[in-house]
C-alpha cells in the first residue's frame, strides 16, 4: 500500500523553528523526486521546496529561501522540511508529494507533476 505519512506540524511562535518529516511506504524511495507544498485557507496549494532523487538538486520558493531547507534520507525513506525563522504567513497545511523519476537530478515544482500525496500536516505560526 502506497502511503506518505507526514509528521512534525503544530503551533509555533513567529521566529521559531519546526521540522516536518514525511515517511514513504510502498514506494521505491530512492527512485522518487520529492516535494513539499502548502495551502493556506482560501488559497491554492503552492510550491515550497523540492528535492531530486540523490538530494543534489533542491530548489526552494522565493518566499522561504534562506529560512527553510529540504533534505532526504534514502536509508530511512524520509524527506524533511526544516523550517526556521517562521512567520505568520507560513501558516497552512503542509503536504509532501512524490513522483517517480528516471533522471537523478530532476525536480518537480508543480502540483500537477506529482502522483502521490500525503494527508497534510497543519502548521500554525502565531505572531
Amino acid at each position: 500500500q502506497v502511503q506518505l505519512l507526514e509528521s512534525g506540524g503544530g503551533l509555533v511562535q513567529a521566529g521559531g523553528s519546526l521540522r516536518l518529516s514525511c515517511a514513504a511506504f510502498g514506494l521505491t524511495f530512492s527512485s522518487l523526486a520529492m516535494g513539499w507544498f502548502r495551502q493556506a485557507p482560501g488559497k491554492e496549494r503552492e510550491f515550497v521546496a523540492a528535492i531530486s532523487r540523490s538530494g543534489g538538486n533542491t530548489p526552494h520558493a522565493d518566499s522561504v529561501k534562506g529560512r527553510f531547507t529540504i533534505s532526504r534520507d534514502n536509508v530511512k525513506n524520509t524527506v524533511y522540511l526544516q523550517m526556521n525563522s517562521v512567520r505568520p504567513e507560513d501558516t497552512g497545511v503542509y503536504y509532501c508529494a512524490a513522483v517517480y523519476s528516471s533522471i537523478t537530478a530532476t525536480v518537480r515544482t508543480s502540483v500537477r507533476e506529482y502522483d502521490y500525496w500525503g494527508q497534510g500536516s497543519q502548521v500554525t505560526v502565531s505572531s
